[in-house]
């Protein structure tokens, strides 16, 4: 190939493939939500799947389930990715108490788009760290870290999936663990 010629794929290494040994993935857009007692952090990914980026944050309380399921209605998600805050040692304790009685609300309000239980450990941990890095203080963090935390829960969500073959978490509606 000389300088200048049209090139109709990306250039390839004659022995890699398009795959790189992921499995296939579920096409179609999903939200991730990050559950605090004040803010909703959300956040989608494209079509493919592929990335998943910080969209909104929504008020908690009176309406964030209407809100939550009008942003699913616009993505037209095929599901939707609930963090449960998890401890260190994997024991669950009130946060996800409260992680899970939110996502079977959702679950119900959303039906039958399928809602699933993402463990969440350092997600808001990350997030703090990244925009604290970028510049951001204490004060206008606040706001955007809880959408940063869902994107990284989702991109997690989505990672796992291609390794595995298999949706990440657990459905909500189904047994404690099951990953119908």
């Amino acid at each position: 190939m000389t300088y200048g010629e049209t090139v109709s794929q990306p250039y390839r290494c004659p022995d890699e493939t398009w795959s790189s040994g992921s499995r296939p993935l579920r096409i179609g857009a999903r939200l991730a939500i990050d559950v605090g007692s004040v803010r909703i952090g959300v956040a989608h990914c494209d079509g493919d799947g592929r990335l998943a980026s910080p969209l909104t944050t929504v008020r908690r309380g009176r309406g964030d389930l209407d809100a939550i399921a009008g942003l699913a209605a616009a993505d037209h998600v095929i599901e939707i990715i609930v963090g449960l805050p998890v401890g260190l040692s994997g024991r669950e304790g009130q946060a996800a108490a409260e992680a899970r009685t939110f996502a079977d609300g959702l679950a119900r309000r959303v039906a039958p788009v399928p809602v699933r239980l993402v463990d969440e450990r350092f997600t808001t941990v990350i997030a703090h760290d990244a925009l604290r890095q970028g510049g951001s203080d204490a004060k206008g963090r606040r706001p955007r870290v809880d959408r940063a935390a869902a994107a990284l829960l989702l991109q997690g969500a989505l990672d796992r999936e291609r390794t595995t073959g298999q949706p990440a978490g657990e459905l909500v509606g189904s047994a404690p663990g099951g990953a119908r």
